[in-house]
């Protein structure tokens, strides 16, 4: 029988048609059973994420593919119309055999959706064509969030239609994010940011070609939508020649920033390093710092020595400076998208590593 793994990886590479060209998904109505079935399914994953809980490394232990893609999930552009429940019913009876555990919580698509649903909620059309945003651009800028929403609800149909309990959403808290529209779409493309350098990363830690030809694939349509937003927000639609590969800790702990709780269950036994703040307060700059400059940051982590700025075009990956008096000085010749961490020391090959990460990242465009 094939397994879990190869049926999501035949899936995902047989997603070629759009999923904006399908209605909604139908809306599901549980029953008493399920929903009783949905409460254990929820407890046995919360034993099960504490028993592969590592302190040492704050991660899970024996992270599989379908671990990693769990965690950074699919991009919610990427056309994967064979998830929609009546198509999908030929692998049902398989999935339904196989799929005989939790699946962990669907992170970044599931805060996504939120902050979206959130944002457009609370600003108009005009609060956005006020930015100097077209009709046209203002349309493309909330499809994300209607693209989102349509993903995670067939994501959630087929994960039901399969006997196992789909993960219920975490409460976020978007509230220093959405202080405007011009707040909102800078953090929109952070956010779409985190998600191309977290495909980055993952693509190393799978094992199974198909899964990475996925990543491939799903990493091209982030870069997309990460450059439309960038555009859209008349900021440098590609501020460098490389992106930035962001570890599996770095990503949750970004994510972690906007997550007030979790329902049991929800939760990933992924631990996040403390955060890293300007001394401002915003954690989050949308104004592009100039190489060479200081910036003070304030963390309750103890221990941090060097300023590590990791971004793609460095060799190691990282470049690092003292931490004097709370501050880091940019680096020179260092530009675009910067994830900024303090470490407990400076390594020679400039790699930095879990094992030194003291607190961070910071999201940080250079110029």
């Amino acid at each position: 029988m094939p397994s879990m793994k190869s049926i999501l990886c035949a899936v995902a590479v047989g997603c070629v048609a759009s999923t904006m060209a399908l209605p909604a998904a139908p809306k599901y109505t549980y029953t008493a059973y399920e929903k009783r079935a949905y409460e254990y399914g929820q407890q046995a994953r919360k034993l099960m994420l504490e028993r592969r809980q590592n302190p040492a490394t704050g991660l899970p232990d024996g992270l599989t593919d379908v671990d990693i893609l769990e965690l950074y999930g699919p991009s919610p552009l990427l056309p994967c119309s064979l998830l929609y429940p009546p198509l999908y019913s030929p692998n049902l009876t398989i999935l339904q055999a196989e799929a005989n555990r939790p699946r962990s919580a669907l992170t970044l698509e599931n805060l996504e959706t939120a902050f979206y649903q959130q944002g457009f909620a609370k600003f108009q059309d005009t609060d956005f064509a006020a930015l100097g945003l077209a009709p046209a651009e203002i349309t493309n800028l909330k499809s994300i969030g209607g693209t989102e929403a349509t993903h995670v609800t067939t994501l959630n149909a087929a994960i039901s239609g399969a006997g196992t309990a789909p993960v219920a959403p975490c409460t976020y808290n978007f509230a220093p994010a959405l202080t405007d529209a011009k707040t909102m779409v800078a953090t929109a493309a952070v956010l779409e940011n985190v998600g191309v350098s977290a495909y980055l990363a993952a693509a190393p830690l799978v094992k199974a070609p198909g899964i990475l030809t996925v990543a491939g694939e799903i990493v091209t349509v982030e870069a997309r939508h990460q450059t439309f937003v960038r555009t859209a927000s008349r900021t440098a639609a590609i501020p460098s020649a490389f992106d930035t590969p962001l570890g599996i800790r770095a990503v949750f702990t970004l994510a972690a920033g906007f997550i007030s709780a979790c329902p049991a269950g929800s939760n990933l036994a992924i631990t996040p390093f403390p955060a890293l703040t300007m001394t401002a307060g915003a954690a989050m700059p949308a104004s592009p710092i100039a190489a060479g400059s200081q910036v003070a940051v304030t963390t309750t982590a103890t221990g941090g020595t060097s300023c590590a700025f990791v971004n793609g075009g460095l060799p190691g990956g990282s470049a690092f400076t003292p931490f004097t008096n709370g501050a880091c000085t940019v680096p020179q010749n260092l530009a675009g998208v910067t994830y900024l961490h303090l470490a407990s020391s400076t390594p020679p090959d400039n790699i930095l590593t879990d094992a030194i990460t003291v607190a961070g990242p910071m999201v940080m465009t250079i110029t």
